[in-house]
């Protein structure tokens, strides 16, 4: 039985669903049971911007796990020449507002405020910042902090 339909056999509830192309492809975010710690409390108990952001942690750490060692996850503008941003944070502002906190392609010190009724993210693999060691996983500490009940 190829993976994913093992996978899918076996699928806790997550509230969500995607197919992929590839059967074998890495579980993502609609595949997986939400954490403890985002399931707790249930999405109609939450304001739409902490809704928001904790799926966005889910998405942005599930991009991670996917990249090279040479590679950060960055946030691509649609629509224009904007550019990226290299995500170095996330926050919410209830009920309503979600902002990413981060650097452009020129080491500018960038902030997004979005309103969640206009959320579209795009995902973009980028090497790493050459001052920097190691690629920065910023999803992970996102996580964690949920998981800290904060």
């Amino acid at each position: 039985m190829a993976v994913a339909a093992e996978r899918e056999l076996n699928r806790p509830p997550s509230g969500g669903r995607a197919v992929h192309a590839d059967p074998d492809a890495p579980a993502t975010p609609e595949q997986l049971p939400l954490p403890a710690a985002i399931a707790r409390i249930p999405p109609e108990d939450k304001s739409p911007a902490e809704w928001a952001y904790q799926r966005l942690i889910l998405y942005i750490r599930n991009f991670e796990d996917q990249l090279d060692p040479a590679e950060e996850v960055a946030l691509g503008f649609a629509g224009g020449h904007a550019g990226v941003l290299r995500i170095e944070g996330l926050g919410y502002f209830a009920p309503d507002l979600v902002t990413f906190y981060g650097r452009d392609d020129s080491g500018a010190k960038t902030q997004l405020v979005q309103h969640v009724s206009q959320l579209s993210v795009i995902l973009r693999a980028v090497p790493k910042a050459e001052a920097s060691g190691s690629a920065r996983r910023i999803g992970f500490r996102l996580a964690a902090d949920l998981d800290r009940g904060r």
